[in-house]
Formats: structure tokens, sequence, C-alpha cells
């Protein structure tokens, strides 16, 4: 028999809880040893300035409801056809439509634009066959058709010649680029007036592209 009664709770108390205490213990003074930045999230580090500012600048720019998304996206498409017609103008090649991109189009406009074509002058020449043909003569209107029939005739040929004449060239000069409907696209071209063609004309009469 023990000298002293011994209590009951220190024979049955947990051997598990004895060995967690310590390890929390550790825990906790590793815990409070170090320090967080109270503005950064728990369990991240503490974002750059310059981070912070663009992320801010994002969540700011982010549209908030259905109507400033619409108005955004106007706002958007409004500057992409400016910046369109300002190189339809100058003939910057990075803002251009799809149909006018590239190096292979690019030539068949210098091409076009280096030359006199019969087609450009078709409807300064079908108002002149128009009006003698409104004048209440025979003979007039005679001329009219033959004339018309004339006009037509030569502006075939130039465009049969012109286009023949542009798919060597454009065979010599880019072998291994595609050329599909490259032709068809000059020959439209040449159908309106210098002065209205779009992107504006980058060489002049006889300059070689």
């Amino acid at each position: 028999m023990p000298p002293y009664p011994v209590p009951l709770g220190f024979v049955f108390r947990s051997r598990a809880k004895e060995e967690k205490a310590p390890g929390a213990d550790k825990a906790l003074v590793t815990d409070s040893k170090q320090t967080r930045d109270p503005q950064a999230p728990k369990g991240r580090p503490t974002p750059k300035r310059s981070e912070a500012q663009a992320q801010r600048r994002s969540v700011a720019s982010t549209p908030t409801s259905r109507k400033e998304a619409a108005k955004r996206s106007r706002q958007e498409r409004r500057a992409a056809l400016d910046r369109q017609r300002q190189a339809l103008a100058s003939g910057d090649e990075r803002y251009l439509p799809a149909r006018d991109k590239g190096p292979v189009r690019r030539f068949a406009r210098d091409f076009i634009d280096s030359r006199f074509n019969i087609a450009e002058f078709f409807l300064p020449m079908a108002v002149v066959i128009l009006v003698l043909s409104m004048v209440r003569v025979a003979a007039l209107q005679n001329a009219a058709l033959l004339l018309w029939l004339f006009v037509i005739v030569l502006i075939v040929l130039d465009s049969v010649f012109s286009g023949y004449r542009l798919k060597k060239r454009l065979n010599e000069r880019f072998p291994d680029e595609s050329k599909r409907g490259v032709v068809a696209y000059a020959l439209m071209r040449s159908l309106q007036m210098r002065r209205l063609r779009l992107p504006k004309p980058q060489v002049k009469r006889g300059e070689k592209p």
C-alpha cells in the first residue's frame, strides 16, 4: 500500500492526449511567430503592387450588366471600323479587311494601279453612250450601239490580257503562295475608277510594282 493515496485520474489518464499536447504547443508557437499581410489571402503570398493594380483594373473593366457589355461591344466594333477605314486610305496591312490582306493581293493591286485599264473608263463611257442613245436621231442611236459593242469588246480583251500577265507575274513572284481568286480580285479593281479604289493606290501609273 502506498503511503499516500494515488488519484485515479493519474492512473487512467489518456496517453494520446499527452503525446498530442507537445505537438500542439509547438504548432501554436510556430504559427504565432509567422507574420502575414492582413490584406493577403490566407495561405497565399502577398501580391506585388503591379499585379494588384492590374487585377483591380481588370475587375473594373469587366462589364457588370448585359447592357454595359453590349455598349462596350458596339464601341469596340466602331473603333475597329475606324481603324479599317484609316487602313484602306493608308494601306496599313494590320487593319485591312481579310480580302485585301497579304503580299499577293497587295502585288495584284499595285499591278493594276500601275497601268491604264480600259475597264476603269467604263462608267464615263457608259454615261456618254446612254446620252447618245436617248437622242431621237437614228444615226446617233446606231453610233451609240456600235460604240457600246466596241467598248465591251475592248474591255474583255484588255481584261484577258491583264489577267494573263498578272497570273504570270504572280507565279514568278510568289511560286509557293496561294493565288486563288487573286486574278478576279484584281480585275474587279480594274473596273473602278482610280480615285475611287480602296485600298488607295500606293504606286503611280507606269511605276513598276
